[in-house]
């Protein structure tokens, strides 16, 4: 079912409930459906191949942690040093271009 066949489907539905108190919040979300449906009808595709590569970070350990800042100051650098993960490094602006995850291993505090 395409999209303006979900529409006509919204405003029969909305045209043959009866207007009272106890159908308020029935036509509400009716109404918010539609709005929706009206604004993908608004907008561009965007197509897949727009889309950056993902990546999978295990959930482990204490914290997690995301490195921003400027241009070459050292973010990709100080996590190589800190993580087993190897990054392009350079002395022009935007060298690295993607998220590299890494991840921090500390050996265990006794008593902890």
């Amino acid at each position: 079912m395409g999209i303006l066949e979900k529409i006509s489907e919204i405003e029969k539905e909305i045209a043959r409930t009866q207007k009272n108190k106890a159908t308020e919040y029935h036509l509400g979300l009716l109404k918010a459906k539609l709005a929706k449906y009206r604004a993908q009808l608004l907008e561009p595709s965007k197509s897949a191949s727009s889309k950056g590569e993902g990546f999978d970070v295990m959930k482990s350990g204490d914290a997690r942690v995301a490195l921003i800042g400027f241009p070459s100051v050292g973010k990709s650098t100080f996590l190589s040093l800190m993580t087993s993960t190897a990054s392009e490094a350079a002395s022009y602006e935007f060298t690295t271009l993607t998220c590299i995850p890494g991840v921090i291993e500390e050996k265990a505090v006794a008593g902890r």
